[in-house]
């Protein structure tokens, strides 16, 4: 195996191969940075929402709990494609990346919500009443009372999330968005070894993924080390 990969190498370690590899990882990132930015103000959107307490706001709760119920229990691989057949049936002329995108941002969005409204549940009821008599609205008991206290159980759940979301965005490959799985496949169709194709695709999404784990790790560390001093 060993043989074959070295003497593959040379023709596989070219310039158009790289800058191939180069925009199926730009693309893999973009997925991945639309689903966790536009996820994340959507979950948060939809945590806060799901902590309303008036009777007139009841539709947006239900509304709500059904999304965030039906895009964790829908597998991502059937959202997608049933994405990608409605925008077809609609006759709307979006490129793929953008159906991959909205896809991604919906799930995304879905996990996250769930994640945030566990943080701010996970703060004492007494935070919220005490805000509640200093006559502080929903946003304002949110925003300077709980968030501040839900951050350090809110992030770690988060980043792992993020982590397995790059690998996830591998699955926009099945509507042919070139992606770095996609890329695998076209140089294994090219003639290269699966080992060889699919093993320096490996490293770039361990690439990928190990700094935004270790970002996820120092920020743990930072906000825990006020909570639980070290002696």
């Amino acid at each position: 195996m060993f043989e074959t990969i070295l003497a593959e190498w040379p023709r596989f370690a070219t310039l158009a191969n790289a800058a191939f590899l180069a925009r199926a990882a730009a693309t893999t990132l973009a997925l991945s940075a639309v689903g966790v930015v536009l996820g994340s103000l959507i979950g948060v959107a939809v945590a806060v929402a799901g902590r309303t307490r008036a009777g007139w706001l009841r539709p947006v709760r239900l509304l709500a709990r059904l999304y965030t119920e039906l895009f964790r229990r829908v597998p991502f691989l059937v959202t997608l494609m049933l994405t990608f057949y409605l925008v077809q049936a609609s006759g709307v002329d979006l490129p793929l990346a953008v159906v991959a995108g909205v896809t991604v941002t919906l799930i995304a969005g879905a996990y996250l919500a769930e994640i945030v409204r566990a943080g701010l549940a996970a703060v004492h009821p007494n935070q919220w009443e005490a805000a509640a008599t200093m006559n502080f609205t929903l946003l304002q008991t949110i925003r300077l009372v709980v968030l501040p206290q839900a951050w350090p159980l809110i992030l770690p759940p988060s980043f792992g999330f993020f982590v397995m979301f790059i690998k996830d965005t591998a699955l926009a490959s099945q509507i042919g968005v070139i992606e770095l799985t996609y890329a695998a496949r076209v140089l294994n169709n090219k003639g290269f070894s699966a080992t060889l194709s699919f093993g320096c695709v490996l490293v770039l999404y361990f690439a990928l993924s190990y700094p935004l784990a270790r970002l996820g790790a120092r920020l743990e560390t930072r906000l825990a080390g006020p909570r639980h001093p070290r002696p």
